[in-house]
């Protein structure tokens, strides 16, 4: 990355009173962290590429997609150990909590917001979650 930019996202923090800034373009991400009375401390990686998904199965207009509600980490069970709170296969009621998403230190409970039966949990325990990333499929 060009030190120029770099000193610009560096000015635009402070001008900003921004303590963290994180900027990807294309196969770089560059993290940048202000701590009180420090200069930035300043990470860079290589994006790495993403994986090739499972071929998808024809898609079956009649399952629901349980979507994740906000950015975090995804959790199955209530803690390390513990018993899923859904494995595929099981009959879900519309109150039932279905999984945990942690979100700067806090544990939010997903609700299923719908009835039905789980065909696939589509992402791994403890791996980062999207806002509106698929988590479970769902036929009603």
């Amino acid at each position: 990355m060009d030190i120029k930019k770099l000193n610009k996202f560096i000015k635009f923090m402070d001008d900003n009173n921004l303590s963290e800034l994180e900027i990807e373009e294309g196969k770089q991400r560059i993290r940048l962290k202000k701590y009180e009375g420090k200069e930035p401390q300043i990470s860079y990686q290589e994006v790495p590429e993403k994986p090739p998904q499972e071929p998808k199965k024809e898609k079956n207009e009649s399952l629901i997609e349980i979507k994740s509600p906000m950015v975090g980490t995804f959790y199955r069970s209530a803690s390390p150990g513990a018993k899923p709170y859904v494995e595929a296969g099981k009959t879900i009621g519309e109150e039932d909590v279905i999984c945990i998403i942690e979100a700067m230190k806090v544990m939010n409970e997903v609700k299923a917001e719908t009835s039905g039966k789980i065909v696939q949990i589509l992402v791994e325990n403890g791996q980062p979650v999207e806002f509106g990333q698929t988590l479970f499929t769902v036929k009603p």
